[in-house]
């Protein structure tokens, strides 16, 4: 029998429509840790972060990370998620990190020691003004968490892992880290992600179990999304190589298909079933 605190499976939920599960569905699912796409500006209040944690306790699940969105971003297209996604787009930057921190405080309330998101896509010129520019505001989002006791998840899929790598000791700053999802490193075209994780994996903390497949274009248009053990990441040797990087954090599911709540449901079931027949093979 597996030790119960080595991979604990987790899922992406939401307290309002939007992305993610509800918690009931965890619950019904036994699924014993979440992370959690942070609620609307107006629902992040105290009284809202003291009835979800009482939710959490009568349910007997564990928050594991807050993550950040914002209105106007959009995932169309890839020349979309440059233009919208995260803290890189200039005109909305300044805002986001107002409200990236406004998010950490409610990370706090809810007593979650980490906030993830989606930076954006960063340039690939480390010598170019914009990249510096984010380098800056990352630093500010890092020494505001810093403040709350917490670290920040970036979420891979817009860049390459050397590009990561270099961002973050760019950053310098002891609470970076890293999501890991594989599959979005394939929906996006940029690069394996089982060899990525010999380049990251010192620095991931959490991951996302999701899979996808190649666009015939990589890195111009989408890979296409597809239920867990479906598509190219290799879901077993994915898991085998988070052990050799001395990975231990919960294996928490996504799977983006709010639209159709029932087989969302059947999807994560499945993923569920999956990862623990694989993690008592991994392991035993």
């Amino acid at each position: 029998m597996v030790d119960k605190d080595i991979w604990p499976i987790g899922v992406f939920t939401s307290i309002d429509a939007g992305l993610g599960v509800r918690l009931e569905v965890a619950s019904q699912l036994k699924i014993p840790t979440i992370q959690l796409h942070t609620p609307m500006r107006e629902g992040r209040s105290p009284q809202l972060a003291e009835s979800f944690i009482k939710s959490l306790d009568d349910l007997g699940i564990e928050l594991t990370c807050v993550f950040g969105g914002f209105d106007g971003e959009s995932y169309a297209d890839i020349p979309t998620v440059e233009r919208t996604v995260g803290l890189v787009p200039q005109e909305t930057r300044s805002s986001r990190l107002q409200e990236m921190r406004e998010i950490s405080d409610f990370a706090r309330l809810l007593g979650c020691n980490v906030v993830g998101l989606h930076l954006g896509v960063v340039p690939h010129d480390r010598n170019c003004k914009d990249y510096a520019e984010i380098v800056t505001v990352t630093r500010q989002l890092c020494d505001h968490v810093s403040s709350n006791e917490q670290s920040i998840h970036l979420e891979t899929g817009q860049e390459t892992a050397e590009s990561l790598r270099h961002f973050i000791q760019d950053t310098q700053r002891p609470n970076l880290f890293i999501n890991f999802d594989p599959a979005n490193m394939i929906l996006y075209g940029m690069g394996n992600p089982i060899e990525a994780l010999d380049i990251i994996g010192e620095y991931v903390r959490s991951v996302h179990c999701k899979d996808g497949t190649w666009s015939d274009q990589p890195g111009i248009t989408w890979g296409r999304e597809v239920p867990l053990g479906e598509g190219d990441v290799g879901i077993e040797t994915y898991l085998r190589k988070l052990k050799e990087i001395g990975y231990r954090g919960p294996l928490t599911i996504e799977r983006e298909i709010p639209q159709e709540p029932e087989r969302q449901k059947a999807e994560i079931k499945h993923a569920s079933d999956l990862l623990r027949m694989l993690t008592e093979k991994i392991w035993r």
